[in-house]
């Protein structure tokens, strides 16, 4: 086990093209105190973050990451930014055994003039703070974690692409690290935050993509716990993914109860637009947060955006319940607008089809369509906000958290130490 205070370079870190050991060979220890007394001895190497497969997540790690450590007795100590490299744990860690486990993913972008940007990091923080409490993890300060989160992105800031639709995706996640085989919660825990430049979800532009209705597993449960964004809700949900791709389709829509409520469709929360029955409104619906699904980032900006935005348009915005057979029904009688998830990774993915008790349920796209009119207006509005086109309370710079970032190879002159005093 590692302690912050007393961190020295693993000079075992796994190697790659593009990653180097720290210049330094005679195990320095770093001090915590001021990141630039330290920074200089980590190997910076220039990284072409536009090259070939970038679009795949985690293809790739920036130089750094950000790790706090946490105990009953002192909780948590200083914040340490560290060359990436592995994590020892002993194997008896409760980690590896009752799954205290869980993350963020949220991503750091370059607008037009080099600035950068996170997309409503608040809203994480408070999603991270909400699944960790929930499987006695620890809690931590949503201000102090956004401030330490920007120091680490302003470090590596030159893997931020500065093309329209690339980005850097980050992954704050905190484990529990106590040395036990006992169920009980952990007294200790560790926080750490990689990060890894990413491309397009859709390389080649919006695809439409196709669902298969799953009825037979079941993703969460009223009680349980779906509305967390837990690593231990993903593992059992790649057999049903994995067999919906052998009949042809990308993702899930996870079916619920008796009455087959429609709940999320794979990582993403669902949104159908239609025509209401009964007013003949045009309405965007998506299924309430009842403790079933994931309290989406994207979707609560969806749904704000729809509220201010389509809302004088005449359109009913709705978080309801939504049966599968309505939304054949609607299909039936052409009511349907168009169906799309939403998430971090893609914004919105548009569906062609769903297919249901051996049927296949069309989605409103016309044969030469990959994206509906609303799917196309939330992507624009959410990325316009994201890359800075827009001005908007929900984007939040990083520079605005503490200082400029005047040398990217060196690293800015800043003490954490005011920091790691908020936790």
């Amino acid at each position: 086990m590692f302690e912050p205070k007393d961190f020295k370079a693993d000079e075992n870190m796994a190697n790659s093209e593009n990653t180097k050991k720290p210049r330094s060979q005679d195990k320095k220890t770093y001090p915590q105190t001021d990141i630039a007394d330290w920074l200089a001895a980590v190997a910076v190497v220039p990284t072409d973050c536009r090259r070939s497969g970038l679009e795949e997540e985690a293809r790739h790690k920036n130089d750094h990451m950000l790790m706090v450590k946490w105990n009953t007795k002192d909780g948590w100590l200083s914040p340490s930014i560290v060359p990436f490299q592995n994590l020892s744990l002993n194997p008896a860690t409760c980690v590896f055994h009752y799954a205290f486990e869980c993350f963020e993913g949220m991503k750091a972008y370059k607008d037009k003039d080099g600035g950068i940007r996170l997309f409503r990091p608040d809203m994480n923080m408070a999603r991270l703070n909400r699944s960790s409490k929930r499987i006695a993890l620890p809690t931590l300060d949503e201000d102090a974690a956004i401030k330490l989160i920007s120091e680490l992105v302003k470090l590596d800031s030159r893997f931020i692409p500065q093309t329209r639709g690339y980005s850097l995706y980050l992954r704050p996640t905190m484990i529990g690290t106590q040395e036990t085989l006992g169920v009980s919660a952990p007294s200790s825990a560790l926080l750490f935050v990689i990060a890894s430049p990413v491309g397009p979800y859709y390389p080649t532009g919006f695809k439409a993509i196709s669902l298969e209705a799953t009825d037979y597993a079941v993703r969460a449960w009223p009680g349980g716990v779906g509305d967390k964004k837990l690593g231990a809700n993903y593992a059992p949900c790649i057999v049903p993914q994995t067999e919906a791709a052998k009949k042809g389709h990308q993702q899930n829509l996870w079916l619920f109860g008796e009455e087959e409520y429609v709940t999320e469709v794979g990582t993403m929360n669902l949104f159908v637009a239609l025509k209401n029955k009964e007013t003949g409104q045009n309405e965007l619906i998506t299924a309430p947060l009842d403790g079933t699904i994931l309290e989406g980032v994207t979707r609560d900006s969806v749904l704000t955006l729809a509220r201010e935005r389509l809302g004088p348009r005449g359109w009913t915005i709705s978080e309801r319940k939504l049966t599968m057979s309505e939304i054949a029904q609607a299909a039936d009688e052409g009511r349907m607008i168009e169906v799309f998830g939403a998430g971090t990774a893609a914004i919105v993915s548009p569906v062609r089809t769903i297919s249901w008790k051996g049927r296949t349920v069309d989605c409103g796209l016309k044969e030469n369509e990959e994206a509906g009119k609303v799917a196309l207006e939330m992507k624009n509005w959410i990325e316009g906000i994201q890359y800075g086109d827009e001005k908007h309370s929900w984007r939040k710079v990083p520079n605005e958290c503490s200082i400029s970032l005047q040398n990217p190879m060196h690293g800015p002159r800043v003490s954490i130490c005011d920091l790691h005093e908020l936790w």
